[in-house]
């Protein structure tokens, strides 16, 4: 009873704690580790059952990589493009090398240094997905390139993650014998044909029980990573497998949703422990480290990144909101460093100067994130620098248009399709460069640029169009566009796209001539089809057919999601 009475006060302190995390705006998770630093022999001194947290929080990083490996599907790595792929490994390679470098000459050793360089490179996928769908744009191009080089990061983790737990007091390649590996080779393989051949047949069978699916899934989680514990391997190993060899179950998804809130519960008291953990006698010659060490996450991985997106011909403003997204460490750094305590490669000072690193860092790169709009008009000049020289060049358009296409998303597809049958002279403007070279291919009149620029808009013909259409979700955009259009050409018919009703309602005072809301449009087009079809099976299978033949021509000019 006396472990239940401490843990319901840590929580207790937590809730607290956390409250006022989010009030301030901030991730949850520094909430977590205050509440541990607070609950600490330095602080009130409430741990006592350190070892009834640490099973916890076993548990807690055992969840975290089975949902992570549940992700994992062969196809994840087609579907994070190249320019995710190439600033997510460039980026990893420059924030190593470079944090090896501070480490070093900041007088640590090369295990610690490596160590050190490690936790840096990896940017928090949970903390910047919230942030992202709190601001809206996880749909925008910046969120989507986000999302993608955070994932290749996770992969690269989930690797290091494996290599180091071959390993115990050294950090040695003869610790990595031939009868080690082949027989975590032989392992894996057949947990993989388990997950092709048999997983499938058996989560079909437990899935007609949603409670039995989730029973199934802790103890495939749980019981793996114990089996991997047992036969001398890391539990991280076999929890992570559990995950994959589970991924390409077709209730995969619905499995993850089932386990994040036992996951979440479980890996709180991680950080909640790890926070208690931090050692305070010599923090004062960690300060120094500590801070330079975050002024590098936050300041040098954004600059890695703009570079990177900048050679692969991305516009500043898009370079500079993806930079910010890995402007602080992950759980997974975190998680890192725990494994180098545990397995004696790394004292508990490194971990509270890490776990240092990781408040500063989170909590700075929160707000550089929240208000990077409104930061970045008075850093845009400066940031040319980080765009080639080759997209700076004056534009030059050969003939007049009567249309202009902002965005050649999805929606713009059809809008673009509406434009050719009516034999209009448009132009699509695009400010992925990803986008321009396959409507190059498919010889479709296009420009590169950014609306957002109002430079650029200066330069666009306005004076004779009779249409332009944005299919860009953003509301200050928007309302540039309007602004500039309509102080050269008050008769252009002006449409553009909002997912707010006040939003529409400032777009319509502000001079749009039709405000496209995409979710109230689908419901009212589902509408008419059930008023006009009812319940004729033939008229539905008519409709099938149109729409099955949309879909294959939208996805054979490069889009895959709706």
């Amino acid at each position: 009873m006396e472990t239940f009475i401490e843990l319901s006060i840590i929580i207790g302190i937590t809730v607290l704690i956390a409250g006022i995390m989010r009030l301030l705006k901030q991730p949850l998770i520094i909430g977590y580790i205050l509440a541990g630093i607070i609950v600490s022999p330095y602080f009130l001194d409430i741990v006592q059952s350190t070892e009834t947290m640490v099973v916890f929080s076993q548990i807690g990083v055992a969840l975290l990589l089975f949902i992570v490996g549940l992700s994992l599907s062969p196809k994840v790595i087609r579907e994070v493009g190249k320019v995710s792929l190439i600033t997510g490994i460039g980026q990893i390679i420059f924030t190593s090398i470079i944090g090896f470098f501070i480490g070093r000459l900041l007088g640590f050793s090369v295990l610690v240094s490596f160590y050190i360089a490690m936790a840096l490179t990896f940017s928090s996928t949970i903390i910047i997905m919230k942030l992202l769908s709190d601001k809206k744009d996880l749909e925008k191009l910046y969120g989507k390139i986000s999302i993608g080089f955070l994932l290749v990061q996770d992969i690269f983790v989930i690797i290091l993650l494996m290599i180091i737990s071959f390993f115990s007091d050294n950090l040695s390649v003869d610790k990595l014998s031939i009868g080690v590996l082949l027989g975590m080779i032989f392992l894996i393989i057949g947990f993989i044909l388990i997950s092709i051949y048999v997983l499938p047949k058996l989560s079909t069978f437990f899935a007609k029980s949603q409670e039995f699916l989730f029973l199934f899934s802790i103890g495939w989680g749980l019981g793996l990573a114990a089996l991997f514990h047992y036969m001398g391997f890391s539990m991280e190993i076999g929890a992570l497998v559990a995950g994959v060899a589970l991924s390409m179950s077709p209730y995969n998804q619905e499995i993850s949703s089932k386990m994040r809130p036992l996951r979440d519960f479980f890996i709180i008291l991680f950080f909640i422990l790890l926070g208690s953990q931090m050692v305070f006698e010599n923090i004062g010659q960690f300060i120094l480290p500590a801070i330079i060490f975050s002024l590098f996450i936050l300041i040098g991985n954004p600059l890695i990144v703009m570079i990177l997106m900048g050679l692969l011909g991305y516009k500043k403003k898009i370079g500079f909101q993806a930079g910010f997204t890995v402007a602080q460490i992950s759980e997974f750094s975190l998680i890192l460093i725990a494994l180098g305590v545990s397995l004696g490669h790394l004292n508990t000072e490194i971990l509270s100067l890490v776990t240092i690193v990781g408040l500063i860092t989170i909590s700075g790169s929160t707000y550089l994130m929240l208000y990077s709009n409104k930061m970045y008009p008075y850093l845009s000049k400066y940031l040319s620098i980080f765009e080639r020289k080759n997209i700076k060049k004056k534009i030059q358009i050969k003939k007049e248009y009567d249309a202009f296409l902002f965005g050649y998303n999805r929606i713009g597809f059809n809008i673009l399709m509406s434009l050719k049958k009516i034999k209009k002279n448009y132009l699509v403007v695009d400010f992925n460069p990803n986008t321009i070279s396959n409507l190059t291919k498919f010889e479709i009149p296009c420009l590169y640029g950014d609306i957002d620029d109002l430079e650029f808009l200066e330069e666009l013909p306005f004076k004779k169009i009779k249409l332009a259409v944005s299919t860009i979700p953003d509301f200050e955009t928007n309302m540039l566009l309007i602004e500039s259009i309509r102080k050269i050409n008050p008769n252009t018919i002006i449409i553009v796209r909002a997912h707010q009703i006040e939003d529409a309602l400032k777009l319509y005072e502000k001079g749009a001539s039709y405000v496209l809301t995409p979710h109230f449009l689908g419901g009212e087009y589902l509408a008419k089809m059930i008023e006009s079809d009812r319940v004729d099976d033939k008229k539905y299978k008519k409709e099938k057919k149109k729409h099955i033949q949309t879909l294959n021509n939208i996805l054979d000019k490069g889009h895959k999601n709706f």
